[in-house]
């Protein structure tokens, strides 16, 4: 009975182990999941590996979007036959020797892997950290220097830094009333419907004042981004923001543009960031190539501005402006795009410069027809987007400052 003991108590832990490293990656598991696997396994046995797999699957995995990283983690975790060795020596100062990992990593691979290895890498750093004094008194913080650092001058580690900033930025509050009514007790308009079906209750003998106000939804968000060879970087780093207002907010769409318009709004609704860039850069053919901003604004303008420009919306049209093609038409389709919404933001990543000038042809034919004008190259440039719209951009953002500075430079 002892022997028989030890094993369970051993597969129990393992089991344990491994729902703990998914709570990690992201999944949503509390202990009752836990111990419903355990329960499971027991109950089904383990005849192959397969069988392992989908006995732990149909318990722990509730949501489509976590089968990659449930899929990564049971990789990982019970690859190996020895598997009690394994992790002893996982959990021990030094770290076992991982594969080589191929040049695409798998969807959820990095998440998967620094939970499964977090033990581990804290012991490790926490003995191997040289003790050293320095004072601080007049130096900046970490965190301030990778607030105002740049995108393209961040190291990998940074970027995934930005990455969970990113995704803990405090949203936009931005609303707008609609024509439709819903009930507030402490609304200024009757609401007659309601007060006759409360009144129904008791046959028409109480009638109770019932009220009503105006409904008020987030506005819908359309973003336009550029995705060519000098802006795909500050791009993809966008899409992270733009993933996590896709989680708290209903009409969001996204554009990419390159030589051609591409429409990602429903890749960028998977559940999953990684997955959600993943499946965008297979949608999108001409990743990092040219740009054409005219022909693009023409493509939206065509086909999606009617469908998506409703109830007030508002634009976010992230480029450079260095367009090649014809000026005249660049000028028109911007003119007809800010008057076909509520507010159009032009973020420009060039704005981290301090010597910028708008002395570029397709620049100058842009800014008369945008409200705001902003940078995109940093998270505190990405914090002040999401104070303004949420409020007013103020005048360090209007467009004709930037005209304004330009014609006096050129008439010096």
């Amino acid at each position: 009975m002892p022997d028989r003991a030890a094993p369970e108590g051993r597969l129990a832990d393992n089991i344990a182990y491994f729902a703990r490293t998914l709570r990690r990656a992201g999944l949503k598991l509390g202990p009752a999941a836990t111990l419903d696997a355990i329960a499971a396994v027991k109950a089904a046995g383990i005849g192959s590996r397969d069988d392992f797999y989908w006995t732990l699957h149909c318990v722990l995995v509730t949501r489509r979007e976590d089968d990659a990283v449930f899929d990564e983690a049971f990789r990982l975790f019970w690859r190996s036959r020895e598997l009690i060795e394994k992790m002893i020596a996982m959990f021990s100062p030094k770290a076992p020797p991982r594969d080589v990992a191929p040049d695409k990593k798998r969807a959820g691979e990095s998440r998967v892997a620094d939970a499964l290895f977090e033990g581990a890498k804290r012991r490790e750093t926490e003995q191997t950290r040289p003790e050293i004094e320095i004072d601080a008194s007049l130096t900046v913080s970490e965190a301030e220097v990778l607030r105002a650092k740049d995108f393209a001058q961040m190291s990998a580690a940074e970027i995934e830094t930005a990455k969970r900033a990113i995704a803990d930025l405090r949203l936009p509050a931005d609303f707008v009333r609609t024509r439709r009514f819903t009930p507030d007790p402490r609304g200024v308009r009757i609401d007659p419907r309601r007060m006759m079906q409360a009144s129904l209750r008791t046959g028409g003998a109480l009638i109770l004042p019932k009220y009503r106000s105006r409904r008020e939804v987030h506005p819908p968000l359309v973003v336009i981004a550029d995705i060519s060879g000098s802006m795909s970087q500050y791009t993809r780093i966008f899409l992270h923001f733009l993933h996590a207002l896709t989680e708290q907010r209903r009409h969001v769409h996204a554009f990419l543009f390159g030589t051609r318009l591409t429409n990602v709004t429903r890749q960028m609704r998977h559940r999953d960031p990684d997955d959600a860039l993943d499946e965008c850069a297979g949608a999108v053919k001409d990743w990092s190539g040219g740009t054409r901003i005219a022909e693009a604004l023409h493509g939206f303008n065509l086909r999606w501005s009617r469908r998506v420009l409703t109830q007030g919306a508002v634009v976010l049209l992230i480029t450079d402006g260095l367009e090649r093609d014809s000026i005249v038409e660049l000028e028109a389709e911007m003119e007809r795009l800010h008057k076909s919404c509520r507010r159009l933001i032009w973020l420009n990543p060039l704005l981290r410069f301090d010597g910028f000038s708008a002395r570029a042809r397709g620049v100058r034919a842009m800014l008369p027809h945008v409200d705001e004008f902003r940078s995109v190259h940093s998270l505190a440039a990405m914090t002040d987007l999401c104070s303004a719209l949420s409020g007013t951009g103020g005048p360090s953002t209007d467009p004709r400052r930037w005209i304004d500075a330009a014609d006096a430079a050129m008439a010096a």
